[in-house]
């Protein structure tokens, strides 16, 4: 094989191992907002816990999140904080994610950075409801060797700074 041959191949094995990057973080994101929701979109055996790194950090970020949320640090302690908003916990009654403006912009062999904007539509027990706006810039890795899902990249650090909130009303469909 001549030179230009073998760059040409390297070259597009790391544009290929950029975009299984870039859709592997995609994924893992999808999977973290199904198993925030309530009810949650888990299918059986899978667990936040399994979404994060050991030593992961999750963080509220600006004015308002920084002191409702803080700096937490590692997998079970992170779990344990989102544990407190998931069922059988009675915080939520119905909770949705919805994730846009996506741009993961660094894909390397060893991580991957991506951001969004999420809307959070929850409703809670006490009746109330609200939509929220957040800003979300998650750092991903791949998962070690020997995980049960080779091709997956965990969260290693995730921040979330609240944009805007609204309360809002659902009214119940009249009986036909």
């Amino acid at each position: 094989m001549n030179t230009d041959a073998a760059r040409t191949i390297v070259a597009l094995e790391a544009r290929l191992a950029a975009l299984e990057g870039a859709a592997a973080a995609r994924r893992m994101m999808a999977r973290y907002m199904a198993l925030c929701d309530v009810p949650s979109g888990a299918l059986d055996g899978e667990s936040l816990g399994l979404l994060f790194t050991e030593d992961a950090v999750w963080e509220g970020i600006g004015r308002q999140y920084t002191s409702k949320f803080g700096h937490i640090e590692g997998r079970e302690a992170i779990v344990a904080m989102l544990s407190r908003y998931l069922p059988p916990e009675p915080h939520f009654a119905t909770n949705v994610h919805f994730l846009t403006s996506e741009s993961i912009d660094m894909v390397t062999p060893e991580r991957a950075k991506g951001r969004w904007i999420m809307l959070q539509a929850s409703g809670y027990v006490d009746g109330r409801a609200e939509l929220i706006g957040a800003r979300l810039e998650v750092d991903f890795v791949p998962a070690p060797a020997g995980s049960p899902d080779a091709s997956a990249w965990l969260i290693t650090h995730f921040r979330t700074e609240r944009l805007f909130d609204a309360p809002w009303h659902v009214s119940p469909r009249p009986a036909p």
